[in-house]
């Protein structure tokens, strides 16, 4: 009798140490995930480049067209969640024919290119060890170059913006996946309003690229 309690006893004693041992390694596993997403998050500095895609309205008179884009954006964060961005991109493509109307001069497809620069803010609203998500709100202005590839035509001859810079606001919603505290991959669905030929043009589109973080609050 006196053996089976020992046993019962030493049984018992070996499930409480387990247990204990079990809670101090998620105490520990938890203590080094807080540990990384300080470290990723407290960085003063985001700076992110890469490319996109940008469906894009190019005139009055004709469809949307695919662009392809390239995209750089410096982030200054003054907390972990609230940042000033600075914003630039480009996008290059071929303008549709336009349509229901005769065109004379015979321009079909021409190249056009916009330049967008704009900032705003970006606020962090979820954020953990390997994915945080944030949206972003800029303005300014966009540059276009409608009439480069329309055979020394004015691009408003065949039926495009005309050329010049006009304010811009663009607002996204950005997913990072975290590969290191420095290092992340982004994806940024975005939409890009312009203001050409006095109307508002609702364009939509995505980038996604690296971001490096350095410097600390």
């Amino acid at each position: 009798m006196a053996s089976a309690k020992a046993q019962s006893a030493s049984v018992t004693l070996k499930r409480k140490q387990e247990a204990h041992a079990r809670r101090e390694t998620n105490a520990s596993r938890q203590a080094r995930i807080q540990r990384t997403i300080d470290d990723t998050y407290s960085h003063r500095w985001e700076l992110f480049g890469g490319g996109g895609y940008l469906r894009w309205t190019s005139g009055p008179y004709t469809k949307r067209n695919n662009e392809v884009s390239w995209a750089t954006q410096a982030d200054y964060y003054l907390n972990p969640k609230l940042a000033i961005i600075g914003d630039a991109r480009g996008s290059f493509g071929n303008a549709h024919a336009q349509h229901d109307i005769s065109d004379p001069y015979g321009v079909y497809n021409p190249q056009i290119n916009e330049y967008f620069f704009q900032g705003g803010a970006s606020y962090r609203f979820y954020r953990k060890e390997k994915i945080a998500v944030s949206a972003q709100a800029l303005g300014g202005t966009a540059w276009g170059i409608f009439s480069g590839g329309a055979k020394g035509l004015q691009g408003t001859q065949v039926g495009l913006w005309p050329d010049g810079f006009r304010p811009a606001f663009s607002f996204g919603v950005s997913a990072d996946y975290n590969v290191f505290p420095e290092l992340a991959v982004r994806f940024t669905p975005t939409y890009q309003g312009t203001t050409f030929g006095g109307k508002i043009q609702n364009n939509a589109g995505f980038n996604m690229g690296i971001i490096y973080r350095f410097g600390r609050q």
